[in-house]
């Protein structure tokens, strides 16, 4: 692998978070193609996708099904009060 390819590769971490839940759990991470497939996979089901390589580094030192920790709490309520408001803007799709 080139020093390029790796700077550029791209990584995806995939959330799901219930009612019944404490917190927010790991569903799917990956790297370079994997990554690519959660992102398509995402906005084919019409998943809001964010953009956010810190975050995503973060979230890529949890294990699967794993919630993710208190200190990320507030950062993805955050991201997931942005994902309602999008959802609930006027000529937003489902």
């Amino acid at each position: 692998m080139t020093e390029r390819s790796r700077e550029t590769r791209r990584q995806a971490v995939a959330l799901a978070y219930q009612d019944a839940e404490g917190a927010p759990r790991v569903v799917a991470q990956g790297y370079g193609e994997l990554a690519e497939r959660i992102v398509e996979e995402a906005r084919r089901q019409g998943v809001y996708v964010h953009d956010s390589p810190e975050l995503v580094g973060l979230l890529m030192q949890l294990d699967l099904d794993e919630e993710i920790p208190p200190r990320l709490y507030q950062v993805v309520a955050e991201l997931l009060v942005w994902v309602r408001e999008l959802a609930e803007a006027p000529g937003a799709t489902e």
